[in-house]
């Protein structure tokens, strides 16, 4: 992982967060998984079944630098 991050775990999820909310609106029905990469934070919501299984499809992945926080790259699974 790159040495210099600002950009914390929370404020990565916060940025994540508040860009799905516009698309999706309710965010209870994904499970969130976040990691960090050399190109930044990778923020993933991926949609859970009934039975809090993950199922096929999903919800938006994004990539946000951990330096300024900018979201890099997104993209919306329906």
């Amino acid at each position: 992982p790159p040495q210099d991050t600002v950009v914390t775990r929370d404020q990565a999820l916060e940025i994540a967060r508040l860009d799905a909310e516009k698309v999706y609106r309710d965010l209870s029905r994904f499970r969130v998984t976040i990691f960090l990469e050399q190109d930044g934070w990778h923020v993933d919501y991926e949609l859970k079944n009934q039975e809090g299984f993950v199922t096929v499809g999903g919800g938006p992945h994004y990539v946000i630098d951990s330096v300024t926080g900018k979201i890099l790259s997104k993209r919306y699974e329906q």
